[in-house]
This record gives C-alpha cells, sequence and structure tokens, in this order.
C-alpha cells in the first residue's frame, strides 16, 4: 500500500446507516459481505450511525450506493461498485453471474 492509498481514503469503505430506523443488523450484515469479498483489498470498513432514514455506502468520500436515490441495495451490486474503485478487473466469482 502506498502512502497516496491511506492519505486518500480509497481503500476504506464506510457504511453510514439510520439508528431511527434500527438499520444497524442490515448495516453489519453488508459490512460482512463486504470484509469477506474484500478482505485483503480494503483497511478499513466502518459503520456510522445516522438518523433520518439514511443508508448510505461510500468508498472513501464518494457515495457508491444511497438508499434514498437506489432503494436498499442488493449485495452484489455493492460488491460490484466496491469491487470497481479498489480492486477494478477482479472477478466476483459466482455471485456476478447473471441469469
Amino acid at each position: 500500500m502506498t502512502t497516496s492509498d491511506t492519505t486518500s481514503g480509497t481503500r476504506r469503505v464506510t457504511i453510514e446507516y439510520c439508528t431511527q430506523c434500527r438499520w444497524l443488523p442490515r448495516a453489519a450484515w453488508l459490512a460482512q459481505e463486504l470484509l469477506t469479498t474484500f478482505e485483503a483489498e480494503l483497511d478499513e470498513l466502518a459503520l456510522r450511525p445516522g438518523t433520518g432514514g439514511v443508508f448510505v455506502v461510500r468508498v472513501g468520500e464518494e457515495v457508491v450506493w444511497d438508499r434514498r436515490a437506489q432503494g436498499f441495495p442488493e449485495p452484489t451490486a455493492v460488491k460490484r461498485a466496491v469491487r470497481d474503485r479498489v480492486a477494478p478487473g477482479r472477478t466476483l466469482g459466482h455471485s456476478e453471474r447473471t441469469s
């Protein structure tokens, strides 16, 4: 890892979730999915409590999924978005197959 990777935060994922809506279990499950898939590519994954119906996934400072605009994410969709930023060109294996 280079110094620029650390300072840019591109290997850091944040999942901000609404505490009022009780979305911690959903955020924790998605975090587990991402950490399992990208254990070698991610430096950090943070869960950030929020309010007002928020459920946002960021890679570094970039929003890659926002529930308000896109609905609740399927894990594969978020994995693709994260992969495209932290490990471009990497296959996601069976979860990437389309029907």
